[in-house]
C-alpha cells in the first residue's frame, strides 16, 4: 500500500471517531500514556484526566518515566500514546515507524534552580549557558536526573553550549541520580544544589527548603510537549481509536482551554499550543 494513502487513511478512521461521545458500558475502554514525570509531577494529569474520562467514557492509566523510557514503551507497543518533550528524539520516534504523527500540545519553561546562597553567582542571570558555565567552574554540586528524560536531554545541551564536556569534567560535585524530576528536587533539596527543573514541577514541589530560582527567561529554555500515536501498523494491539480520541481532547478547543486554566499556586503551569493540529 502506498505509504501515504495508509497514513491518509489511519488518520481520516481516526478523525471520524473523533466526534463521537462515551463509549459503552463494559467495553474495553482504557488506554495506556508513556509520558514525563514532570507532567505526572506538576499535577497536570490529576487535574486533566477526570475531565476526559467524565467526556468519553476512556480511562487512562499513565506510566510515568523519562522521556527516553517513554519512547522505549512505544518502540516496544507497551503503550497507545505517548506523550513527551524531546523533538529529535520524537522525530526519530515516527521516522523508525513506531509512531503516526506528531501533535504539539502545550509548552512551559526549564528553570534553573539552586540555593539560596548561590556559590556559582547566577541570581538573576537570563543566559542560561553562562549560568552553566559558572556552575562548571565553580564546581558548585549539581543534581542531573539522568534519566534520558526531555530534561536531561535538554541539560546536556546546555553543558554542551557552555563548552563544558560534562563526561570528561564531571566529578563528586555532579551527582547524576537516574530518577524523576520530583527526586531530583528533593535530593537537590536536601544537599543544597543546583538542578534543570520544568517550571510546573517546581511550583508543584512542597520541599523547597533553601532552593529558589536563580536563572531563568532565557528563549533556549522553551519546553515544548507533544503527542503521538503509537503506530498500530507496527503494533497491532495498539488501540487507535481511543488513543486519537484522547490526542484529539487534548488539542481541541476544549481540551487546550482545561489546560490554559490549570495553575499551581495562582500561576498558569502550561500554555496550550496545538497550532492548529485539528484545522
Amino acid at each position: 500500500m502506498n505509504r501515504h494513502f495508509g497514513t491518509f487513511a489511519l488518520m481520516s478512521a481516526a478523525l471520524a471517531a473523533l466526534s463521537a461521545g462515551p463509549i459503552q458500558a463494559g467495553a474495553e475502554n482504557s488506554i495506556i500514556v508513556a509520558s514525563t514525570t514532570s507532567l505526572q509531577d506538576s499535577g497536570l494529569y490529576d487535574y486533566l484526566l477526570p475531565i476526559f474520562t467524565r467526556k468519553t467514557g476512556i480511562i487512562v492509566k499513565v506510566v510515568a518515566r523519562g522521556t527516553g523510557q517513554a519512547l522505549d514503551m512505544g518502540h516496544r507497543g507497551d503503550a497507545d500514546v505517548v506523550l513527551v518533550h524531546a523533538e529529535a528524539a520524537e522525530l526519530q520516534f515516527i521516522a523508525e515507524g513506531d509512531g503516526v504523527k506528531r501533535y504539539p500540545v502545550m509548552y512551559d519553561d526549564f528553570v534553573l534552580i539552586g540555593p539560596a546562597s548561590d556559590p556559582a553567582g547566577i541570581l538573576g542571570e537570563t543566559d542560561v549557558v553562562k549560568a552553566f558555565q559558572a556552575i562548571g567552574l565553580k564546581h558548585a554540586t549539581f543534581i542531573s536526573r539522568g534519566d534520558r528524560s526531555g530534561t536531561h536531554i535538554a541539560e546536556l545541551g546546555f553543558w554542551k553550549e557552555a563548552g563544558i564536556d560534562i563526561d570528561a569534567s564531571k566529578g563528586s560535585w555532579y551527582r547524576p541520580i537516574g530518577q524523576g524530576m520530583g527526586a531530583a528536587l528533593n535530593v537537590a533539596s536536601a544537599s543544597n544544589a543546583y538542578v534543570l527543573s520544568d517550571r510546573p514541577s517546581w511550583l508543584n514541589f512542597g520541599n523547597k527548603g533553601e532552593l529558589k530560582i536563580l536563572a531563568q527567561g532565557d528563549p533556549r529554555m522553551f519546553n515544548q510537549y507533544s503527542a503521538i500515536l503509537v503506530n498500530p501498523k507496527t503494533h497491532p494491539q495498539v488501540k487507535q481509536e481511543l488513543g486519537m480520541r484522547f490526542i484529539e481532547y487534548l488539542v481541541s478547543p476544549q481540551g487546550q482551554g482545561d489546560i490554559a486554566v490549570y495553575k499551581i499556586n495562582d500561576q498558569q503551569a502550561f500554555h496550550p499550543d496545538a497550532k492548529g493540529a485539528f484545522p
